[in-house]
């Protein structure tokens, strides 16, 4: 505890500092920029605006009170990142929750660590920040992966890399977001988990996507259950021609199927004749899911 006070004091000395015209910081090569970048800062906060590039859209009303009162307690503990924008101007890079319970309970300045950062790197700081978090939905990180690979231009390899997950795992999320907004509501509301949102992406027609959802919504479906009703959809809408059809597929074809599609992390359909002729089908959603396979096949 020692410690925090002893930073917190320093804190206040440089902010008074940065309350100099001065001595104002633009990069990080001005003059007394190490002495404030990187350190804990005291700030006030009404010279801190809120993150437009701020992914999290949904903050729970109840969790945040509850925030404000350990913060009338106890103080700040963990301090906000902010990036310099003009002099006296601040904007949040992460910590914004905290930020809205130290409002919400009357504090005048906040503890920050300063960065230098234009708003791409104010983006992708904010979203990786907020990838890590424990309590986002779904479709939360889905939607802060996809703006990383939009906005940043980052591939679904180097994405893998920025926040440390498999890059399978950034493909189940992402898929996440050919569901229906309806059905990515009720993920976002906790009516169903990721492991429903899953099974239900394997399903094309919107219209029936939302059938089978308020199916699990009424019933209390498991996943497992979720998965074995996605199955049977499946067969039922195959129909009896299809069925004749893989039957007569020859067995070079049928028993690659399950390797392809582990290969491109896509369902694969390969279609062919006793004679060996035929066509494999890799479907894609996204124009970064058709650079991910280019790059598998073509290796560019």
């Amino acid at each position: 505890m020692a410690r925090a006070t002893k930073k917190q004091a320093l804190g206040r000395g440089l902010s008074a500092l940065l309350k100099d015209p001065d001595n104002d910081i633009q990069t990080a090569s001005d003059k007394n920029a190490d002495k404030v970048v990187g350190n804990i800062v005291e700030l006030d906060i009404e010279a801190i605006e809120v993150n437009p590039f701020q992914p999290r859209s949904n903050f729970n009303d109840e969790a945040l009170h509850e925030l404000a009162s350990s913060i009338k307690e106890l103080g700040v503990i963990q301090p906000i990142t902010v990036r310099k924008l003009d002099f006296n101007k601040y904007q949040l890079v992460s910590g914004e929750r905290r930020y809205r319970a130290s409002k919400l309970v009357g504090l005048e300045t906040i503890p920050a660590y300063i960065r230098i950062a234009n708003d791409q790197e104010s983006l992708e700081m904010a979203l990786v920040e907020n990838i890590q978090r424990q309590d986002l939905d779904p479709v939360e990180i889905a939607l802060s992966y996809q703006r990383l690979i939009d906005e940043i231009e980052l591939t679904q390899e180097k994405l893998s890399d920025r926040v440390g997950k498999k890059r399978s795992t950034i493909t189940n999320y992402l898929r996440l977001l050919r569901l229906d907004p309806i059905i990515q509501t009720g993920m976002r509301d906790g009516f169903l988990s990721m492991g429903h949102g899953r099974a239900l992406v394997n399903i094309d027609k919107k219209e029936d996507q939302i059938a089978l959802y308020e199916k699990i919504v009424s019933q209390n479906l498991s996943v497992r259950e979720t998965e074995k009703a996605v199955k049977a959809y499946h067969g039922n809408t195959t129909g009896a021609q299809n069925k004749t059809a893989a039957k007569k597929s020859p067995d070079f074809a049928k028993k690659n199927v399950d390797k392809f599609t582990e290969h491109f992390s896509v369902k694969v359909d390969i279609s062919a004749s006793e004679k060996g002729r035929g066509k494999i089908t890799i479907p894609f959603h996204s124009k970064e899911e058709f650079r991910r396979i280019k790059k598998l096949i073509l290796g560019e």
